[in-house]
């Protein structure tokens, strides 16, 4: 299919979606990738000297998320609480589980790409680094597990 428009999409206009109608703002997302392992095989008898390859399971990257650090704002670490929840052994933690939707957009604010992964949840928050003679806005960043990742409306 032939590519619509004349330039390639700008990278800086997105939004994140945590869950039903809970939104963060984020300076970056990274880790939107598409894998698959390769399985190995060769034959004992076979007469080529190299392997047949084909494909296996699906290697899923974490998906990391970066904001400006503001006074007062929790939201990364209150979600990386509720995986406490996760560790009791109970079905309770399988309500912190979130569907999170990325979206990136045109000069027309509609959405033109759609990551949505699947059960997500936070298992990493890094606060910002501390540095006397820096002249940066603190940035935090949280880490997302999720068990699948999708590009919507894709035939």
């Amino acid at each position: 299919m032939a590519a619509k428009g004349d330039y390639p999409i700008p990278k800086f206009h997105f939004q994140v979606e945590w869950g039903d109608n809970f939104r963060m703002g984020f300076t970056e997302v990274s880790g939107l990738d598409f894998e698959t392992q390769v399985i190995e095989y060769r034959e004992g008898n076979s007469k080529k000297y190299s392997t047949l390859r084909q494909p296996g399971l699906q290697k899923l990257t974490n998906i990391v998320l970066k904001r400006g650090t503001f006074e007062g704002d929790y939201d990364y670490y209150k979600e990386w609480r509720k995986t406490y929840y996760f560790q009791e052994g109970n079905k309770t933690g399988s309500m912190y589980r979130r569907t999170v939707t990325i979206k990136l957009f045109n000069e027309n604010h509609d959405a033109i790409l759609t990551w949505k992964l699947q059960n997500a949840w936070p298992s990493k928050i890094q606060s910002t680094n501390l540095k006397a003679d820096a002249n940066e806005v603190a940035i935090e960043t949280m880490e997302l597990v999720h068990e699948g990742l999708e590009i919507m409306n894709v035939d």
